[in-house]
């Protein structure tokens, strides 16, 4: 038996994303949206590109996680509850720079997110290298809570003289997903309706998020059905008590991919390829070789007979 088996799964596999926070140095739960695959085992098998290491780091200070499927943009899924899952993950140094054993998981993102095959083309391959260059991250769930699929509920708030640090970007999402800790430290999700107030932010978790006071933050993030024209942004602050609810204290705004700019693109090439870098100098490493031919065969769509043979897809894999 393993926690999972308790899941709807044909839910948790239908998810396209998902978000997955780790601990930052100083505590601070971080959320990120990310794709991940179910293992028969009952294990949660992700992985990080060199150039965003940092949860890889984190889960090798603490191994403490937790993931939420709560955005089912790209799924087929209507009225799915929400998934939290707690547990503990693990992050060898082993980078990986071919689909050897995560063949199906590689699959999975070539289907659900298309454009991606284009990074395997050579004119991007000098540009997209760091895309295949990874660490595994394995998660061993040992919570889940199943939530409602209801709109989470709109706290009550006086209207600030002045908006918070964040305000502008949390505006553009119905919802947000806050991270925060519980009494042992371990980091819990709950989907929330964040309400701009004196200081910072109100918000209303679901009784089952078991959260205390302190590092928190607020992730907000959308793409389209096929996991393109991804946007996020995390507001990182402190939680307090505030009255019979909660707010969150903004201190600082993370946006790894810009903010819709026409410039981003080419910031975000930069700094991932100096991210790259960085992590190997660090080791002492070169910068090993993309197994390209064997991405390239997982790509490739799958041949399809009689009258469906114009609209060949790959394999359709399951989380």
């Amino acid at each position: 038996m393993t926690v999972l088996d308790s899941a709807p799964l044909d839910v948790l596999d239908a998810y396209r994303t998902c978000e997955f926070v780790t601990l930052g140095r100083d505590g601070t739960p971080l959320a990120w949206p990310t794709a991940v695959r179910r293992r028969e085992d009952g294990t949660l098998v992700l992985t990080t590109s060199l150039a965003f290491a940092r949860k890889a780091l984190n889960i090798r200070r603490d191994g403490r996680v937790a993931l939420l499927f709560s955005d089912p943009t790209g799924s087929g899924l209507t009225d799915a509850p929400q998934l939290f899952v707690g547990g503990r993950a693990e992050c060898p140094d082993d980078i990986r720079t071919g689909p050897q054993d995560l063949e199906d998981y590689w699959r999975m993102l070539f289907e659900r997110q298309p454009h991606s095959r284009a990074y395997l083309s050579r004119p991007m391959r000098r540009l997209m290298d760091w895309y295949y260059l990874r660490l595994l991250i394995t998660v061993t769930p040992e919570q889940l809570i199943v939530r409602s699929a209801a709109r989470p509920p709109l706290p009550e708030a006086p209207a600030p003289s002045a908006p918070p640090l964040g305000a502008d970007r949390l505006a553009r999402y119905d919802t947000a997903v806050l991270a925060g800790r519980d009494a042992s430290g371990a980091p819990v999700l709950a989907r929330t309706r964040p309400v701009p107030t004196t200081g910072g932010f109100a918000v209303r978790p679901p009784d089952d998020c078991a959260v205390t006071p302190g590092p928190a933050s607020l992730l907000v993030h959308r793409h389209d059905e096929r996991i393109n024209s991804m946007r996020n942004a995390l507001v990182r602050g402190k939680l307090t008590r505030a009255g019979d609810g909660w707010l969150l204290l903004p201190e600082k705004v993370l946006e790894p991919m810009g903010s819709g700019r026409p410039t981003d693109a080419i910031r975000v090439l930069r700094r991932t390829q100096r991210a790259t870098d960085r992590y190997l100098e660090r080791r002492g490493l070169a910068r090993p070789a993309v197994e390209w031919d064997r991405f390239r065969a997982l790509a490739a769509p799958a041949p399809v007979s009689g009258p469906a043979a114009t609209e060949s897809v790959p394999r359709s894999p399951h989380h």
